[in-house]
């Protein structure tokens, strides 16, 4: 169990401590370390609980970094076509998730309805479906459910369990943890401070 007061030396809003404990109990998240690297890799994932959806105000430039047009990516953006979309999220995501994840094409709306939401940026109308039947919730016809701090919490919960991560946190291996949640690398530094400082806390 975590406490209101450990979550302000985290810096974490201390209300959350409800939804994270019950997020801990139902998914076996239940070890000191457990609950640090959880809460260090949610925390790096939603600057530190204060971002429930992703942020989609890509400027042009970024657009072409993060999605260019390939032979893969049929989606993919031009530099005319990144100037078209460029500031416009629900465009963006529209685009860059249509017909994908179980989503439907980019008129749908369907991108922007599932896009990257609560704390381990659960994404698609797949995963919206499969996490809602986890919680016995219709994420689907709900979306913005995802987007509150309690299933935030909890879809999160339902991602670590499903992918095994507490394996990773009881081998202290902050490197396959990151690359299972994120695909990567990226930010590995970041989740590592977080992670180490939920330690500490955690720890008295």
């Amino acid at each position: 169990m975590v406490s209101p007061e450990q979550l302000r030396q985290l810096k974490i809003e201390p209300s959350l401590a409800d939804p994270f404990n019950e997020t801990f109990e139902r998914f076996g998240i239940l070890s000191p370390i457990q609950q640090a690297a959880w809460l260090g890799q949610c925390g790096h994932e939603c600057n530190n609980f204060r971002v429930l959806e992703e942020n989609l105000n890509y400027r042009a430039a970024t657009l072409l970094k993060l999605f260019p047009l390939t032979a893969k990516r049929a989606w993919g953006f031009t530099p005319e076509s990144a100037a078209q979309y460029e500031r416009q999220p629900v465009k963006i995501a529209n685009r860059i998730y249509g017909s994908r994840m179980g989503n439907r094409d980019e008129a749908s709306g369907d991108g922007f309805l599932y896009r990257g939401s609560g704390f381990l940026q659960l994404t698609g109308a797949a995963n919206f479906f499969h996490a809602g039947k986890a919680l016995g919730e219709d994420f689907v016809r709900n979306p913005d459910l995802v987007r509150t701090a309690k299933y935030a919490s909890l879809t999160a919960g339902w991602f670590w369990q499903t992918h095994n991560l507490n394996q990773y946190a009881d081998k202290e291996d902050w490197l396959m943890l990151t690359k299972r949640i994120n695909g990567g690398t990226i930010g590995l530094e970041d989740r590592k401070i977080h992670i180490n400082h939920a330690i500490h806390v955690l720890a008295n």
